[in-house]
């Protein structure tokens, strides 16, 4: 009986764990600039930086509270931080407020976390949980990717590589400095990991 106990009880630790860092660094020790002027402007910003990346995220959160639920599962399935899983939907799809039918970047991009068709068999419907599944299984592919390219990076900039390289591919990430350079307005890990730590302080 005790160790049924223990067993539950490290299964617990385990699961909270995993809810609120995963397995790939913890988004809250990621250093990061937020979101470019070239983001910020069309959302009707007057200001760039982290407290605009928090802006966009907070207009996001009740539509994104909708998909909590398969978020956090779809986090502790592949063991992915749930929170930068939803700063990547605000990022792409504005919690699928922006999608025609699902469908986003001029029909390219599919679902909440704009999946490319040209590179992906698209799976599931557009904001189901295979489908955040695939989409958060492309980023853990990223992160792992930048692992092997920059084995001496710590694992929270190989969090913040992985997050730039979903947007541009492992080929665009050269420095971790300069990592976004290339991305879309060119802030893209930046602007995710600001998010993110918002939707960390929202219950993500």
């Amino acid at each position: 009986m005790l160790l049924v106990l223990m067993i539950l009880g490290l299964s617990a630790l385990i699961g909270t764990s995993e809810s609120q860092t995963g397995c790939y660094g913890n988004v809250n020790n990621v250093d990061t600039t937020g979101a470019s002027c070239a983001t910020a402007s069309p959302e009707g910003l007057s200001y760039c930086g982290v407290s605009a990346s928090q802006k966009i995220a907070e207009k996001d959160l009740t539509n994104m509270n909708t998909y909590k639920t398969i978020i956090k599962s779809a986090g502790q399935k592949k063991c992915v931080d749930p929170a930068v899983i939803a700063a990547i939907i605000s990022r792409e799809s504005h919690a699928g407020t922006i999608l025609s039918n699902g469908w986003g970047d001029y029909g390219y991009g599919f679902g909440l976390m704009q999946v490319d068709r040209r590179y992906h068999t698209i799976v599931g419907q557009w904001n189901s949980e295979e489908h955040l599944l695939q989409g958060t299984g492309i980023l853990v592919s990223m992160i792992q990717g930048i692992q092997k390219k920059f084995p001496s990076w710590t694992m929270d900039q190989q969090l913040k590589g992985g997050i730039s390289a979903y947007n541009a591919g492992l080929g665009n990430v050269q420095t971790y400095q300069y990592m976004d350079v290339g991305t879309t307005h060119n802030d893209y890990a930046n602007d995710v990991v600001a998010r993110a730590k918002y939707y960390k302080r929202n219950g993500y």
